[in-house]
C-alpha cells in the first residue's frame, strides 16, 4: 500500500468503514518481514503502520464470509481463485472493492481503482 492510498484512507474513515478479509492480514503479517528484509527495508515500522491500518480497515473474520466461497469462486476461480475472500466479503456486504487488481474486473461487484475513488466517497457522503 503506498502513501497515497493510506492517505486516503486516513481522509476517508471519519466517513467511510473500510473492510478486509482476515486472510488479507494474516498473509501480510506473514510474507512483510521476509520481503522487507530481502529489500533492505525495516520490518518493525511497516509492520507498526500495518497494525494501526487495522483499526481503520476492520477484519473480516472467516466465519463470516465463508459461506459465499462458492460464488465467489464461481465468479473469480477463473482469474485468480485466492482472490475469493475479498470477493466473498464484496458480496457479503454489497460494497464494492477498492483495486487495482484487474482480476475483480467483470465479476458482478462494482470496482474503484485509486484514481476514481475519491467519486465514490464523495457519492456515498451525498447519501449519508
Amino acid at each position: 500500500m503506498g502513501n497515497r492510498v493510506r492517505a486516503l484512507i486516513l481522509e476517508n474513515a471519519p466517513t467511510v468503514k473500510f473492510f478486509a478479509p482476515d486472510v488479507a492480514y494474516a498473509d501480510a503479517y506473514h510474507y512483510l518481514p521476509a520481503l522487507l528484509t530481502k529489500r533492505g527495508l525495516p520490518a518493525d515500522t511497516v509492520l507498526e503502520t500495518l497494525e494501526a491500518l487495522e483499526t481503520l480497515v476492520h477484519s473480516i473474520d472467516a466465519n463470516l464470509y465463508g459461506g459465499l466461497k462458492n460464488r465467489a469462486l464461481q465468479r473469480i476461480a477463473a482469474r485468480d481463485a485466492d482472490d475469493w475472500p475479498v470477493l466473498a466479503c464484496a458480496l457479503m456486504l454489497d460494497c464494492p472493492i477498492w483495486t487495482e487488481d484487474a482480476d475483480f474486473f467483470g465479476t458482478g461487484v462494482a470496482t474503484w481503482t485509486s484514481d476514481r475513488i475519491t467519486l465514490y466517497f464523495s457519492e456515498i457522503e451525498g447519501i449519508g
